[in-house]
């Protein structure tokens, strides 16, 4: 197969649109600009108001023949703050020769502005009577999540655009381009914790108290809970204390107020309402309350057609057998999901996040390739 000799450019061009999340503006003028001349209608609208938006979503679909499968990539054009120790300014695109070939640096070469560059030129290369096309594009997956996927699968509801299988290019290679695919994604959910007392002098403790012996007492007991011992596709839960504040500055005060935060990550023995409510039975032995915001459950696309198609495309063009995974973060996926069965593979991650976030060339143009054999054999 002909490498497209414009993946580099297109992947630069998105780089050099800033949008750090919540995204909207020129990055999506510029992935409209590639795809609209391929005969794509683009629908793009702006959902949520400040300071979680707004954020800026693309629909953009070109049909295929009548009674033809549907096909969907999907992914995001928002990237996470660039920080500070960049060797080259992060929204410039900057090409450097280095030993094994040509890498490019810029804030989203890997997570995930390369990705979506590899998905246009892919689709560049499949005609239109092969079969339905579409791209779901976010500018809100970095950030809370609530007006980014969740109002674009909205919008496919309303206009009967259900795909019949998606793939999101997420960064999910570890140590070369391929060696792994997301199959499902651990469940996620954020929990706060405050323990109220009563303020006092520290002299006087019978008039006072102390909620902190009470918070610190949940915590010993929430970090001793083993939740599960892992599953078929999964790797045990985990609940992790992130955080404990009380904000006293004084040292002879009895404070009133203790507060505490938990992320659990849990498998498919679990619901996260399920894990709200047993963390919410323990606190209230402790007398704190509970506050919790579920961000996705646990889902797994069984092996199956799916994987199969996806894994092939990849050991084709790379000759290496994917390992099949469902480890790390949530992603977009666990919304899609909804929709019709759902796998994640892209670049590498290494730098994904990272100060001189990069992305080597052969890479992006290995990457089109198995892009446009999993598209093919996702619509044949």
């Amino acid at each position: 197969m002909a490498v497209p000799s414009d993946v580099l450019a297109r992947t630069a061009a998105l780089i050099e649109a800033p949008s750090i999340t919540p995204a909207t503006g020129a990055v999506f003028d510029v992935l409209e600009a590639m795809l609209a001349p391929m005969g794509f209608a683009v629908h793009r609208f702006l959902a949520g108001k400040p300071p979680e938006g707004p954020v800026e979503n693309l629909f953009a679909i070109r049909q295929g023949p009548a009674d033809s499968r549907h096909f969907a990539f999907a992914g995001h054009l928002d990237v996470v703050p660039p920080g500070e120790g960049w060797s080259s300014a992060p929204f410039t695109a900057d090409l450097r020769e280095v030993p094994g070939g040509k890498v490019l640096y810029g804030r989203g070469a890997v997570d995930m502005k390369g990705a979506i560059a590899a998905m246009v030129c892919a689709v560049e290369q499949i005609p239109a009577e092969a079969g339905t096309i579409s791209f779901i594009i976010t500018g809100d997956e970095e950030g809370p999540a609530k007006y980014g996927t969740v109002p674009l699968i909205a919008h496919m509801r309303e206009v009967g655009a259900i795909p019949d299988f998606c793939l999101v290019g997420e960064p999910t290679s570890v140590h070369r381009l391929g060696d792994m695919v997301k199959i499902g994604r651990r469940g996620s959910v954020n929990v706060w914790l405050t323990a109220k007392g009563a303020q006092g002098h520290v002299a006087y403790p019978h008039l006072a108290d102390n909620p902190i012996p009470r918070l610190v007492a949940l915590l010993a007991e929430l970090d001793a809970l083993v939740l599960d011992e892992g599953s078929a596709w999964f790797q045990p839960s985990n609940l992790e204390i992130t955080d404990l504040e009380v904000g006293n500055r004084a040292t002879n005060v009895i404070p009133a107020e203790a507060r505490a935060r938990l992320s659990i990550r849990y498998n498919d023995h679990h619901t996260g309402q399920a894990l709200v409510d047993r963390v919410t039975e323990i606190a209230a032995k402790h007398r704190t309350e509970v506050r919790a915001t579920l961000h996705g459950e646990a889902f797994i696309t069984l092996p199956g057609a799916q994987s199969a198609l996806v894994a092939a495309a990849v050991e084709a063009e790379t000759g290496i057998s994917p390992e099949l995974s469902t480890t790390g973060g949530t992603s977009d996926a666990r919304f899609l999901r909804a929709l019709c069965p759902v796998i994640e593979f892209g670049l590498t991650n290494a730098t994904m996040h990272k100060t001189d976030e990069a992305v080597a060339v052969d890479d992006l143009e290995v990457l089109t390739r198995i892009y446009r054999r999993i598209a093919e054999a996702a619509l044949a």
